[in-house]
């Protein structure tokens, strides 16, 4: 069948965790599971982590909706690295000429803030430590979880930065068994609607490094949410400060906890790799 319907959208990163950003601002489309999974195909595709939907404001006092679909064709509730791009996006488009940005996701209002030398900063809002809201099958809070895996037992912390995440720390991050373990929690039955898994390690309470591996992605280069989730975590059991410099296979990101307000903050920067149209 020919392909009719033509689509404009951009190409994004945030330390090299990429997006395919379209808007439905100006132009009218419909996606399918289907279509999602077609684009984000790097081989026949435009090849991405996330797709970012663009949406009039539908809550009041927000600039935009923000929805965000995994590789999958999954919608999922939160991307921070995604959030920077987004924020980019309309600001370069000019959808919007506000350097303060107020947008609705499935389920929290984000603030993205346009800040010199390319840098974007979002406040991500509050960890969310009760098991029932991540939500993870615990009948109570905890500082440190733990699993057994092949007889070997797997210690974690868990939050929730909008979607849900859990946290392991390890003494290597180039040996972190990144695959197997992330691929079994992802899908783990105490985990209802599945999760990111992050794997720490700590190098004083000011920096780490950081893998993760995001829920029906795998592993990417970044995940601006697993940083906060991380630094979170961290500073719940006493290991971190309230500023901390995270380290990615994409580069770095700054996390700020504002313990008065009990929010997190991302700050990085974001790139428009290129602009195009495709046929579906």
């Amino acid at each position: 069948m020919k392909k009719k319907n033509k689509l404009r959208f951009s190409k994004m990163h945030g330390l090299k965790n990429d997006f395919m950003v379209i808007e439905t601002l100006t132009q009218n489309f419909f996606l399918t599971k289907k279509i999602i999974q077609n684009f984000s195909n790097r081989y026949t595709g435009v090849g991405f982590d996330q797709l970012l939907v663009v949406e009039n404001s539908i809550i009041k006092n927000t600039d935009f909706n923000y929805r965000i679909f995994n590789s999958n064709g999954d919608e999922v509730e939160q991307c921070g690295n995604g959030a920077r791009c987004f924020a980019k996006f309309v600001y370069d488009k000019k959808f919007i000429k506000k350097k303060k940005i107020v947008v609705s996701t499935k389920n929290r209002i984000l603030i993205l803030k346009i800040k010199k030398n390319n840098k974007i900063s979002v406040n991500m809002g509050k960890p969310e430590f009760r098991p029932s809201k991540i939500p993870f099958l615990c009948n109570k809070i905890k500082k440190i979880y733990s699993i057994d895996i092949n007889l070997k037992k797997i210690f974690f912390g868990v939050v929730s930065i909008g979607n849900p995440h859990c946290v392991i720390l390890v003494q290597d991050i180039s040996k972190a068994p990144v695959l197997n373990i992330g691929s079994f929690l992802e899908s783990y039955y105490l985990f209802p609607k599945k999760v990111n898994v992050g794997f720490m390690q700590i190098i004083n309470k000011n920096e780490i490094f950081l893998r993760v591996f995001e829920r029906g992605v795998g592993e990417t280069q970044a995940c601006g949410s697993g940083a906060c989730a991380a630094v979170a975590i961290g500073i719940q059991q006493n290991k971190l400060s309230n500023l901390v410099t995270v380290n990615l296979k994409g580069g770095k990101l700054i996390i700020k906890f504002n313990s008065k307000k009990n929010c997190m903050y991302i700050i990085g920067t974001a790139k428009n790799i290129y602009d195009g149209y495709i046929w579906y």
